[in-house]
């Protein structure tokens, strides 16, 4: 066995291995961080003119919702759930926005970490 220069040493073998280690462990913090980003955003969706507000964050769990008094007419409850929906779809849309942005480098890597 002369020459054999033990485990992988053909093919670079353990500096190689530590490279992608490295970049794995990279990869995973810069992921960690936009999670952590995401949670701790705050998009605002509308309707009616503003006369109701969402705000959601940026993995669309709802934080908190505002009502103007104005909208509030006991005779057309459906009008108010209509536009709560909006507004919270309004708000979904610029939450999916924000992870598309800050998750969709990492492709089909988030769900491997």
């Amino acid at each position: 066995m002369a020459g054999y220069k033990g485990y992988g040493g053909g093919f670079g073998g353990g500096n190689q291995m530590q490279q992608l280690m490295k970049q794995a462990q990279k990869m995973q913090e810069q992921m960690a961080k936009a999670q952590e980003e995401l949670e701790e955003a705050e998009l605002e969706g509308t309707s009616g003119g503003g006369m109701v507000k969402v705000t959601v964050n940026g993995k669309k769990a709802v934080q908190g919702i505002v009502i103007d008094p104005k909208v509030v007419d006991p005779d057309d409850v459906e009008m108010l759930e209509d536009l709560i929906i909006a507004a919270l779809n309004d708000a979904y849309s610029k939450a999916e926005k924000l992870y598309e942005e800050k998750m969709g480098a990492f492709g089909g890597a988030g769900g491997l970490f």
